[in-house]
Parts: structure tokens; C-alpha cells; sequence
């Protein structure tokens, strides 16, 4: 059996796979809140005593850089020991992959179902592929040809230096700065990037009205109230839709900055938490526009297919499948 998970900074899923069942079909599987628990092994044992079931493997997909079996979770302060997880669960052997890696692994196996296409483009086959994914952090990776079939590429794209391109993005950098000294892509297009433009425009003298205020005080996390606000409450919170309004046009600008990174002529993926919550607001022409913005290169990028990924469990089913294919599961 293989322990398989996807471990964000604000949630974690969890499934155990069979070999007879596969890397898509869970035979058991739950949601845990990630910051309830002191360290990942006391998640992973109440997990496997819910089920009464036992693995042999794990293969866990982390939300931070892997280096030599270890990991530090980004957005939480866990740190990951493949030596150390197999030791406390009794298990041959576990797998660190980066979260993002997880999700590249899967994508050359989803259906049309699991994607909602933003701009048909082009495709070339065997071209690359990017992958930006806004949750609770921002994640990036990439897919190249080889041979016969893909490969996988991590990356920590989504903290190199965010880059304004207009005036109200310049003086979010500068708010950025004066915060947290660097100012990450990170810290503008992700979660945690939705709560620093609400608070940005809030400090700038954006005018919120009672009922915001009250919802606020109520909400555990924010960001879900901003966007539902912005995109169910048309007309209601002003700055909760100015709020999505930047965030996407960050987000359309970097995710066409990757893709011409990695000459994504072979697909673009939106993946994450996010996405999939804001379709109405991706697709009222501001992300495109965004996305398009290259100058010279904007024939090009428009060649390149965008898509959401639909499908919540795409980072676990990544982290099973390569399980499976990097594991002697079943042997």
C-alpha cells in the first residue's frame, strides 16, 4: 500500500493507494487542517488510524524546496526528514517531492473534464508545459519532452521578486517593501497576496462599508469572504473587488512571464486553490488582456493554451503517481 499526500501551508489531503487500484483511485482518503498539528508524522499516524489501515510507502508532495530528503514547509514551521518519516511510521520507505512537482506529474494524464480552457492557442505536442499554481503560497513548474515522455521540473518561481506594471501595483511594491523588505511574487499573488492588496488598498484610504467590517471580524481566513464578496456581491465591497481586480492582473502578467520562460507551447495550468473559486472573474476578459500584455512577444504567448485545473485532488493523485513509478510498490 502507498501512503500518498499533498501538504499545503493551509490544508492537507491524504490517500492510501493500492497497487491494484492505481495512483487515480484512492482506496481511502480525508482532509486535515494543516496547522493542527505539531508535526506531519502525528498527522500522517491519526490518518492511518482512522482508517485502520497500514502503508508500506509514502509519497508526500510538500509546499516548499526539496533538497537531499528534507523539506521546510514554507508557510508552516515543519520540518521534513525522509529518514526520519519512515523511522516514526514504520514504513520502507517515504518520498519528498515539492507540491507544485506533484501536480506536473499529473498533468499529462487529465481529462478535458478536470480543465476549464481560458484560450484555446495553438498546442504543439511534445512542446513544453508551465504550471502556476496561486493557494496559500504561490507555486510554480514546468514539463519537458524527453524522448517518450515528460519530465518534471521544480521550481521556486513564485518567490522571486514581484514586478509592478502599473501605477497601482508600484505602489503596492512600495507598500510590499516597507512590510516585509523583499517583496515576493509570493506575497502579491497567492492568498496570503489577496490579504496584502485588501490591506494595501484598505491603508491607502479605500473606504469599506459596515457589513464588510462585520464579516471580517467573523471570518477565521479572509481571503474566501474577499473573493466571494468580489464576485457573488457585485456592488457591495467596492474594495473586495478592486482587491481581485489587481491579483488578477498580477497573476494573468506572471503566468505569461513563465510561459515564455519555459516556451510553454504545449499548455499553460492555473492550478492552486484559487483558480477554480474566481472562474467568473478569469474569464471577463482582465486575465487575458493581462496574459496577452508581451509587446513583441504577445503573438507568441497567445499561441500557448491556457487552462484551469478543475480537479481539487490533482497535487495527491501526482504524489501517488509517482509513488508508483519511483517506489518498487507491488514488487
Amino acid at each position: 500500500m502507498l501512503l500518498a499526500g499533498d501538504v499545503g501551508g493551509t490544508k492537507t489531503n491524504l490517500g492510501i493507494f493500492s497497487p491494484s487500484d492505481g495512483w487515480r483511485r484512492p482506496i481511502a482518503e480525508a482532509t486535515f487542517k494543516s496547522d493542527s498539528f505539531s508535526t506531519l508524522d502525528a498527522m500522517l499516524r491519526e490518518f492511518l488510524d482512522q482508517q485502520k489501515l497500514s502503508a508500506t510507502y509514502a509519497s508526500l508532495g510538500v509546499a516548499g524546496p526539496v533538497d537531499g530528503g528534507r523539506a521546510n514547509i514554507t508557510n508552516l514551521k515543519w520540518v521534513l526528514d525522509e529518514e526520519k518519516l519512515s523511522r516514526a511510521l514504520n514504513l520502507k520507505s517515504v518520498k519528498l517531492i515539492n507540491d507544485l512537482e506533484a501536480v506536473a506529474y499529473c498533468i499529462p494524464s487529465l481529462e478535458k473534464t478536470e480543465l476549464k480552457t481560458l484560450n484555446k492557442g495553438s498546442p504543439i505536442l511534445e512542446g513544453s508545459k508551465a504550471v502556476i499554481a496561486p493557494g496559500t503560497g504561490l507555486g510554480e513548474a514546468f514539463l519537458t519532452w524527453d524522448d517518450d515522455s515528460y519530465r518534471v521540473h521544480a521550481s521556486e518561481g513564485g518567490h522571486s521578486d514581484f514586478s509592478p506594471t502599473s501605477p497601482i501595483e508600484i505602489e503596492l511594491l512600495r507598500f510590499l517593501q516597507a512590510r516585509f523588505g523583499q517583496a515576493s511574487l509570493e506575497r502579491a499573488c497567492s492568498g496570503q497576496g489577496l490579504r496584502n492588496i485588501h490591506e494595501f488598498l484598505e491603508e491607502r484610504g479605500a473606504q469599506e462599508d459596515k457589513a464588510w467590517h462585520e464579516i471580517e471580524q467573523c471570518a477565521t481566513d479572509p481571503v474566501p469572504v474577499i473573493v466571494d464578496a468580489a464576485i457573488h456581491d457585485k456592488g457591495k465591497c467596492k474594495i473586495c473587488e478592486e482587491t481581485l481586480r489587481i491579483f488578477i492582473s498580477i497573476l494573468g502578467h506572471e503566468a505569461s512571464n513563465f510561459a515564455l520562460k519555459v516556451k510553454a507551447t504545449n499548455g499553460v495550468y492555473l492550478g492552486g486553490g484559487i483558480p477554480p473559486r474566481i472562474i467568473p472573474a478569469l474569464t471577463d476578459g482582465l486575465f487575458m488582456k493581462s496574459y496577452n500584455d508581451k509587446g513583441k512577444m504577445s503573438e507568441l504567448v497567445k499561441q500557448f493554451p491556457v487552462y484551469v485545473i478543475m480537479n481539487p485532488k490533482v497535487a495527491l493523485a501526482g504524489a501517488a503517481r509517482y509513488g508508483f513509478e519511483h517506489l518498487p510498490i507491488g514488487e
